[in-house]
């Protein structure tokens, strides 16, 4: 079986503004962009400066003036056609999205699956959005009107990156507003093809922008005083400097941020279950997930058996080119992440803590690969609280196994982390279920099941994991605000 793994070279520009790519006005440095699979240098592209980000602005506020008159069923036709979209060009904005991320053909169709998903679910919900109508004494009422904010900025993450610019800017366009969008700059490819999706599906010209660049990019956006709110996915230092700068302009903001979320596992769990359950919530997208659930707590009952099927299953794991369908793990976003999550094995093993398997880099048969940014899936035992392992998002394939006794043991030891993204239970007793994610300081809980995401729940994170949620109906309440309007049907009574 082969692919195209190693074959493409970019070519277009990766900024897109007033319904088309171009290059930036102006920036201060070029970055280079990676095929993770092969190491390979597959382009470049220049980090738009303050010139780019007044013409990304401008261009969005007038698209603003256009889209936010329109009606909510107008709108929502207009999203249906771009999910429509999404879903027909599937495979190749999953290829494009593998190539440049690094994960799994089969893991990126599942993403673009979830992407038209959202952008459809938001299409409904454009036509329904509405206020509040008030009876007031004498006739007079009140009601409220649910408006749009402008011109939202979006800062996407590399580890999701179609798919979160679809979280961002489906809720935020179905509320009327526009929406600048920058994505990291490790993966900047594919949500140019977004844009150009929303294009053709019909929104006008400027409504969703991409910027391109970094930090100095990203603090322009934040600054910009016609930019109405900012929605940032990323690491908690970047998020606490992106709050910091918002907070100058009063702008509201969105955080989903990092986690070190606790798999909790009783004895009276279905063991099969379980041990899928943990390789679900520690390897998809080879360990680079914000909500996996590193912390695997398992009672002493079953610690031998279930750690000797998780470390057959880990071992198992198929690792190699991300285009092919049968591989399961593909290469980590770059070489200096790469080199951070090993010596976080290397720490841990210094710590006291046992590898049980994998934790090495991994250089696959295929010459193409074998500059790849690879390393096999890893599991660390003897393990305990205190140890950097533990405390600290990896953000890599490391998954960290702790034996716990008692339920209340458990549930204080899985909430003593400054972390709050998600948790999770496996038991078969249901109430015992419910009273521990009712327990856990999380924002995502799942029981007997973990890191399933659908569009129509809510998704985000307690504590120093961010606020704000994405997805579900509550993300209208952070891409829009309410109007109030008192109307009297009498005289005016006055107290002068």
């Amino acid at each position: 079986m082969s692919s195209v793994t190693g074959t493409y070279e970019l070519q277009e520009p990766l900024n897109y503004r007033g319904g088309t790519r171009v290059q930036p006005a102006d920036g201060n440095h070029f970055e280079e962009v990676y095929e993770p699979a092969t190491g390979r240098v597959i382009g470049k592209f220049l980090c738009s400066g303050e010139k780019e980000v007044n013409l990304a602005v401008q261009s969005a506020q007038a698209a603003f003036k256009i889209w936010s008159q329109k009606s909510g069923m107008e709108r929502s036709t207009i999203l249906l056609e771009a999910a429509r979209i999404i879903r027909e060009r599937r495979e190749d904005i999953a290829k494009m999205e593998s190539i440049n991320n690094g994960k799994s053909i089969f893991e990126a169709l599942a993403d673009i699956d979830v992407s038209w998903q959202c952008v459809q679910y938001y299409a409904g919900l454009a036509g329904a959005l509405a206020g509040q109508h008030i009876q007031l004494p004498g006739g007079s009422f009140a009601y409220t009107r649910r408006e749009p904010l402008g011109v939202c900025v979006g800062i996407g993450a590399w580890n999701y990156p179609f798919q979160i610019a679809c979280w961002k800017s489906a809720p935020a366009l179905a509320c009327g507003n526009a929406m600048i969008f920058k994505p990291s700059p490790f993966t900047p490819i594919s949500v140019v093809i977004l844009a150009e999706i929303y294009s053709e599906a019909g929104v006008p010209k400027g409504l969703f922008n991409v910027v391109q660049g970094g930090a100095a990019t990203g603090q322009i956006l934040c600054h910009h005083p016609n930019v109405g709110k900012v929605s940032f996915t990323g690491s908690v230092p970047t998020g606490i400097k992106i709050m910091e700068m918002a907070a100058k302009g009063v702008k509201p903001v969105t955080l989903e941020l990092g986690g070190k979320s606790p798999l909790i596992i009783f004895s009276d769990c279905v063991l099969e279950n379980a041990v899928k359950g943990a390789l679900m919530a520690n390897f998809l997208t080879q360990g680079e997930v914000c909500c996996n659930g590193t912390r695997v707590f398992v009672q002493r009952e079953i610690l031998s058996a279930f750690t000797k099927a998780v470390v057959q299953q880990t071992q198992n794991i198929k690792i190699g080119d991300p285009l092919l369908e049968d591989t399961r793990m593909g290469p980590l976003i770059n070489r200096p992440h790469l080199e951070k999550v090993l010596s976080f094995i290397k720490q841990a093993t210094d710590q006291g803590a046992e590898v049980l398997c994998g934790g090495e880099p991994y250089v696959p048969d295929d010459a193409k690969l074998q500059n790849g940014f690879y390393m096999s899936p890893c599991i660390l035992g003897n393990c305990e609280d205190n140890m950097t392992c533990v405390k600290e998002e990896i953000f890599g394939p490391v998954m960290s196994i702790l034996p716990f006794d008692s339920e209340e043991e458990v549930l204080e030891r899985a909430n003593s982390t400054r972390f709050g993204l998600a948790g999770g239970v496996f038991t078969r007793d249901i109430q015992r279920a419910h009273r521990v994610v009712a327990g856990l300081q999380a924002g995502m809980c799942f029981i007997n099941n973990y890191n399933i995401s659908p569009v129509e729940l809510p998704f985000g994170g307690y504590k120093m994991s961010g606020f704000g949620r994405e997805n579900g109906e509550a993300a209208i309440e952070y891409y829009s605000q309410l109007k109030t309007v008192c109307v009297e049907m009498g005289d005016v009574e006055s107290v002068f």
